[in-house]
């Protein structure tokens, strides 16, 4: 079992300065783990990591470019040296770059693609020597509602998709080793990235959230706090049976 210095298992979560990664940070530290907050910008981190402390956990903040190798390796063995060895991984960060197709130029799929497939190779890659000799892990990616298919993200559609496969890929490779890999795919969830949808589009967030939850079936939109339950389940060991799957956690059922 792979535990921390003080005998707490270690969370490494990527894109955790806001909205669902910051919300998973939380969640997971109120479960009892030491959590490492990974984001592009260090000092972004810092809001989460206060947070953490101030209800008592322990949090490290690491500035991390997850689409480039050398800083992939550097950020984890930081974990590593200053919360412990890494036992669960969420790979969370992500951006979009939305367009029509024909639209769409060859840096906005680049950059999509590489943060959120790259990324989570990268991370798992590095943080799966740890599970293994462990005989203990659990990988928990963030796919998407989209990954069904949705207009003007073709890119980001791509590489939520590819997150399922590369999910599947990974219980199948690790599960030997005591290592489960799952994956999450919200709906419309309430983050500034939903907000920023809604400014591109000229209506309030209020507005746009309102129309969005007539077409949900539980008739609410979501929150990142319904991902960092599911998120929890996944990394305890009660769901040591659970690997492989793909979770819609969209108020309703998906295809």
């Amino acid at each position: 079992m792979s535990e921390g210095t003080t005998g707490q298992r270690v969370a490494v979560v990527t894109g955790a300065a806001r909205g669902i990664g910051a919300a998973v940070a939380t969640r997971l530290a109120a479960d009892g783990m030491a959590v490492a907050v990974l984001d592009l910008d260090e000092a972004a981190c810092d809001a989460t990591v206060t947070a953490i402390t101030a209800a008592g956990g322990r949090a490290l903040a690491v500035g991390v470019d997850v689409a480039d190798r050398e800083k992939v390796a550097a950020a984890v063995q930081r974990v590593a040296d200053g919360l412990g060895r890494p036992a669960v991984l969420v790979n969370n960060a992500g951006i979009i770059r939305d367009n029509m197709l024909f639209k769409m130029s060859d840096d906005d799929w680049d950059a999509v693609l590489a943060v959120h497939l790259r990324g989570a190779f990268l991370m798992t890659r590095e943080v799966q020597r740890f599970m293994t000799e462990d005989h203990w892990g659990r990988i928990v990616n963030l796919s998407s509602t989209s990954a069904l298919g949705n207009r003007g993200q073709v890119n980001y559609s791509a590489a939520k998709a590819g997150l399922q496969g590369f999910t599947k890929t990974l219980a199948i490779e690790l599960g030997p080793f005591g290592v489960t890999a799952n994956a999450i795919a919200p709906g419309f969830i309430a983050t500034d990235m939903t907000a920023a949808t809604a400014a591109r589009m000229g209506v309030s967030f209020e507005d746009f959230q309102a129309a969005v939850a007539k077409e949900i079936p539980v008739r609410r939109v979501g929150h990142p706090e319904d991902i960092a339950a599911v998120v929890s389940f996944f990394a305890r060991d009660e769901a040591s049976f659970v690997s492989g799957q793909v979770v819609y956690v969209a108020g309703g059922p998906k295809d």
